[in-house]
């Protein structure tokens, strides 16, 4: 059994390369053999004989670790065993399609509004847009970009001045409006799911400066006890866009967890070194499992 593990082409992170080398040492603790290969050298496109793909048949399956949703599509369609399947990494890399899979299957998500798409040079925030928002939201208020990890493109506006100044700043990006949970001001709670199963999690905290908790932003984590109730949110999240293998990012509601995110290509450095769990080895054992019985 041969596997290939996809990083992004560009980012050069030690995490992003460590999460791959970890992966390609538990696969071959499970017997499998493992290629790390950046995408922007993967042979695969389109032509007029169809989908180009010349490393199929070369792998059993692939670990995607990149949010290229061009590319997973792409490689599923030729027949290409992904984890995570194209469908999972397409609603995961939207925010605003992530919260539209959840809430669809009735799963608690803050209250969010999309922004308008903006395609016209020049143009400048609308009263009618922020108003609205602002009516609907209240302050402080959250805004985020569509596209972006660790805690990148995520602001907090305490008035409308604040909301005047990050609108300019992402009107031509696709962004949302949303209501600031109080109860989570600088924490949250990151669960890992395998295969349907939440196996851990870890409370992240900020620094006290931060309303992000995010360990790319400086946050901390420990480990958690999330209770049975946590653990099958969590799964349900996943769930509800197809990924087998997830980061689930937890809000403290005033009844409860509500769900902030659902990364599928979550990192879990951090995550084993404050939980204790050997993340990399369940999943290799999950996707090694899988391939073996033609799942």
């Amino acid at each position: 059994m041969k596997g290939l593990i996809i990083i992004n082409a560009y980012w050069r992170a030690a995490c992003v390369t460590e999460q791959a080398e970890r992966l390609r040492e538990e696969l071959i603790a499970q017997g499998a053999e493992a290629d790390i290969m950046r995408n922007g050298f993967l042979p695969v496109g389109v032509g007029r004989q169809g989908i180009v793909n010349e490393i199929i048949g070369k792998y059993d399956f692939c670990i995607y670790l990149d949010k290229d949703k061009y590319v997973s599509e792409l490689l599923e369609k030729s027949g290409m065993r992904l984890f995570n399947r194209h469908e999972a990494v397409r609603l995961c890399d939207d925010k605003m399609r992530t919260y539209a899979a959840l809430a669809a299957v009735g799963l608690p998500v803050p209250r969010t509004i999309p922004a308008p798409l903006c395609y016209t040079a020049g143009s400048t925030a609308r009263e009618d847009v922020l108003g609205g928002a602002e009516r609907r939201l209240g302050y402080p208020m959250i805004v985020k970009t569509s596209y972006g990890s660790g805690g990148k493109g995520v602001y907090k506006a305490d008035c409308r001045a604040d909301l005047d100044g990050i609108e300019n700043e992402l009107l031509y990006s696709p962004h949302m409006y949303q209501e600031y949970i109080r109860g989570s001001a600088g924490r949250d709670v990151r669960a890992i799911v395998i295969g349907g199963r939440c196996i851990g999690a870890m409370l992240r905290t900020s620094d006290g400066k931060d309303f992000r908790s995010n360990i790319a932003a400086g946050g901390r984590g420990e480990k958690y006890d999330i209770g049975s109730d946590g653990a099958r949110l969590a799964e349900r999240a996943a769930l509800a866009v197809g990924a087998e293998y997830a980061g689930v990012d937890l809000l403290f509601g005033d009844d409860g967890f509500i769900v902030c995110e659902v990364n599928s290509n979550a990192f879990f450095g951090g995550f084993e070194s404050a939980v204790g769990i050997n993340v990399a080895g369940e999943y290799a054992r999950y996707v090694t499992d899988a391939v073996k019985r033609g799942l």
